[in-house]
């Protein structure tokens, strides 16, 4: 089933990458011909859409690869890189719009509306139809959920290049190309800030959001047998999988049989109570001096 959602995720993938070149190649003659800095703007927009869908399809692949003895975990982490790289490129793009609309204020330029408002509509609608392909799937993947918000986000953006070739078209107010580059440089940052701070503390091994240690240790001490929980590690793999390690001690030097039916009662405390799929937990009988609950020592 796992594998089938990702297949299916490839496949729509691969649609809105298909739909996304065609918007910038359309956008790109448009906008040279136009003079529109937020045709352009757009444009590179997508064309940043086309390399975080490739990315994102790659990842996805490479996701379904199986471990083996050089890669125990696999490509897990395929996803989870593809989301940050596709959300720090989202950043530097709003960066250099932000750039160019500040020029065009300084120097506005006459624009040929009719193109703007036929290639922004054009836009609107092949990414409507991206957007509505990956809808259902962005939901638990970082990986889709930074393709989601690139193709949302440059439908949005297209609204806003169509309302402005229309004002254009009327009243020959150009200075809002300028005003609509900056506001789609902000919403960019706005919607892809927090995506790109996620998939960092993934990335950086952070505790996942949600997860207390004091209570996990507080849970797990209130066991008659277990003296101290320490050494403890809580990393988030990719989307799905969170893995907890952690130094087990125990008050008296029990037999094997008892210790591991006390650490299959511990991994499925974990599991039902705090949603850690993964779990290494190493019993102690007096022999660690380091009790701390989180230590560089192993």
């Amino acid at each position: 089933m796992h594998q089938h959602n990702h297949s299916l995720r490839g496949k729509k993938l691969a649609i809105s990458i298909f739909l996304n070149l065609l918007i910038t190649a359309g956008q790109v003659v448009g906008g040279f011909i136009s003079g529109s800095m937020a045709l352009l703007s757009d444009a590179l927009h997508n064309f940043s859409d086309v390399l975080a869908l490739v990315i994102s399809y790659i990842a996805s692949v490479l996701s379904l690869k199986e471990q083996n003895v050089k890669r125990t975990f696999g490509y897990k982490r395929a996803e989870i890189i593809a989301a940050f790289v596709n959300a720090s490129v989202l950043i530097v793009i709003a960066v250099y719009l932000s750039i160019e609309a500040y020029q065009r204020f300084k120097e506005p330029q006459e624009i040929k509306s009719v193109w703007v408002i036929s290639l922004a509509f054009f836009s609107i609608i092949l990414n409507g139809i991206s957007v509505w392909i990956l809808h259902d799937e962005k939901t638990g993947s970082m990986n889709i959920q930074s393709a989601y918000i690139h193709l949302f986000s440059d439908m949005l953006t297209s609204v806003a290049v169509l309302l402005g070739g229309v004002l254009i078209y009327y009243f020959q107010v150009y200075w809002i190309d300028a005003a609509l580059t900056l506001l789609i440089a902000v919403y960019i940052i706005y919607s892809t800030w927090n995506l790109l701070i996620d998939s960092l503390k993934v990335l950086m091994l952070f505790t996942p959001e949600g997860i207390a240690v004091e209570q996990i240790s507080a849970r797990i001490t209130v066991l008659p047998e277990v003296k101290n929980i320490h050494h403890v590690h809580i990393w988030q793999l990719n989307d799905e999988q969170i893995h907890f390690e952690a130094h087990i001690d125990f008050e008296s030097n029990l037999k094997l049989a008892e210790v591991n039916q006390i650490l299959e009662n511990i991994k499925t405390t974990l599991h039902t109570e705090f949603n850690i799929d993964h779990a290494t937990l190493q019993p102690e009988y007096d022999i660690c001096h380091d009790k701390r609950l989180i230590s560089d020592s192993h």
